[in-house]
């Protein structure tokens, strides 16, 4: 055996530290091999307490990896130096069930101590919240670490309001690397689950400032809102996304080709032409509709932060990575598709370093020539992807604009989950 194979088994040893883990289907496989089937039972009788229990829980990926990343941010509550993103003008009584996630995370605690992530634990139960309900099945991608920390501004400055239109989705998707196709697809998360009066008061008596309805609404479908959603109603009752929203179908499309779309932000999706062939597409294609929420909620899951810390002891307390969290504030600074290229620049720059060092290293019978080699590409690496390079920046994202939502009366702040996920 050549002197070098031990050093060349040190190289890639040291080579996997630096590049960081990379998100990967069964990643639990060895520390925790129960992991996917306990989140699956657990959301089995969470949805028998409560059959709209496992909508809520799949609508927060959506929540959580569009602000910041896939990173559990979404399941912190304030704390004293933290406005936390659960109180956010599109979360406030919106977002529920937090309590599923807290059951969770207890069995996996009990099975497998420390192990699992609680982002990991929202992509899986999303993912089973659509299986269980008749909806597609597919393999997630885990690996992910949580964060030490969220962002009330954050979440309102990005997430869309039930107002939005065709156009400014596609926009916003795209920011994110999500096609139109994905957007569609994805919107079709409300083939289960059911929405506030709150979010539709608007279209039902003074859409676009016009003091009627929208016109888009089918007369018969407008009648039976106007009957749950008087102008005297709370706005907190809730009424189905959908004709079938305990069942995860292509109905939602169906509905919306029929001008029968609960929010403006779905309807929308059927009136505008950007969108429209892919929603009578999917209203006619279940099969189609079933493939291409997979992918595009795979795609989702992909969003990362870089955000160091984890969510994974006892009573829950957040433990943050120091060194983590000087690379997570450098890369929020960038934005999204920068993010995406330092990822991809790293890898292969170190892959190359790498690949340069062995081989010189081992032509010349010298493993500090390796070294030296692979430490240069190290620190290259480093200078050009840790800095925020104006060249990072090119696709900045146009954020919503929260005044528009303050002109709106905002429902009364309830408690969101009966466990705490605390910071200490």
């Amino acid at each position: 055996m050549s002197p070098l194979v031990p050093h060349l088994i040190l190289y890639l040893l040291l080579l996997t530290v630096v590049t960081g883990e990379i998100l990967r289907p069964r990643f639990y496989s060895e520390t925790c091999p129960e992991a996917e089937s306990i989140v699956r039972n657990e959301m089995k009788k969470a949805m028998i307490r409560e059959a709209r229990s496992v909508a809520s829980v799949m609508r927060l990926q959506f929540h959580d990896c569009f602000v910041n990343g896939c990173d559990a941010s979404v399941l912190l509550d304030d704390t004293p130096n933290m406005l936390g993103e659960k109180l956010a003008l599109s979360n406030i009584n919106s977002l529920r069930s937090f309590e599923v996630v807290d059951d969770i995370k207890e069995a996996l605690e009990k099975a497998c101590p420390a192990t699992v992530s609680c982002a990991d634990i929202v992509i899986m139960a999303s993912r089973d919240a659509v299986a269980l309900t008749g909806g597609p099945d597919w393999e997630v991608k885990l690996g992910r670490k949580d964060s030490f920390t969220a962002s009330q501004k954050d979440s309102d400055d990005i997430m869309p309001s039930p107002r939005a239109n065709a156009t400014f989705l596609i926009d916003l998707f795209k920011r994110f690397d999500l096609s139109v196709k994905d957007m569609v697809a994805l919107s079709g998360s409300h083939s289960i689950g059911q929405a506030r009066c709150f979010s539709i008061m608007f279209r039902l008596y003074n859409q676009s400032g016009s003091g009627k309805p929208d016109p888009a609404l089918e007369p018969a479908y407008r009648q039976k809102l106007d009957k749950l959603c008087p102008l005297s109603v709370d706005q907190n009752v809730t009424g189905p996304l959908d004709a079938t929203p305990v069942v995860f179908d292509n109905q939602y499309f169906k509905d919306l080709v029929s001008g029968r779309g609960f929010l403006n932000s779905d309807q929308t999706l059927y009136t505008s032409r950007e969108t429209r062939e892919y929603v009578k597409m999917f209203s006619e294609d279940q099969a189609e509709f079933f493939r291409a929420f997979a992918e595009g909620m795979v795609k989702l899951g992909d969003l990362q932060s870089g955000r160091g810390g984890e969510i994974r002891l006892e009573n829950f307390e957040v433990r943050s990575d120091p060194s983590a969290v000087e690379l997570g504030f450098l890369r929020i600074e960038m934005d999204w598709q920068g993010q995406k290229l330092v990822e991809q620049l790293m890898q292969i720059l170190l892959v190359i370093a790498g690949v340069v060092a062995v081989v010189v290293g081992y032509a010349t019978e010298s493993f500090r020539t390796m070294m030296l080699i692979y430490a240069g590409g190290v620190v290259l690496t480093t200078l050009i992807t840790v800095p925020n390079w104006p060249f990072y920046n090119l696709h900045p994202l146009k954020w919503l604009d929260p005044s528009e939502a303050e002109k709106h009366p905002k429902p009364e702040v309830v408690v969101a989950s009966k466990k705490k996920f605390s910071k200490k």
